[in-house]
């Protein structure tokens, strides 16, 4: 069964690492690895938004899919502090 905090912590950690990689491949587009590896991440990040959108509901109006009724309307939203995960350790 998947946790939805850890599918929001990978999910944030493929995400950064698309942008990285995406950077990267602005100034050396010949790279053959990191344009693998960037459609990798890129693959496996959309793997786990849909399995999270699958059992949580949307993560982006205008990107994701919806159960009827309409789900986006549904708390908490992405930028709401109760959706976000918390690291270990971290302070408030």
């Amino acid at each position: 069964m998947h946790n939805r905090q850890e599918l929001l912590k990978q999910l944030t950690a493929l995400d950064f690492m698309a942008v990285d990689l995406q950077l990267f491949l602005d100034t050396h587009p010949c790279d053959r690895e990191a344009l693998c590896k960037y459609n990798s991440v890129v693959s496996q990040a959309a793997m786990l938004r849909h399995t999270f959108e699958r059992l949580y509901g949307p993560l982006c109006s205008y990107r994701s899919s919806s159960q009827y009724p309409w789900q986006w309307i549904c708390d908490p939203w992405p930028w709401n502090y109760s959706f976000n995960f918390s690291l270990a350790g971290e302070e408030r």
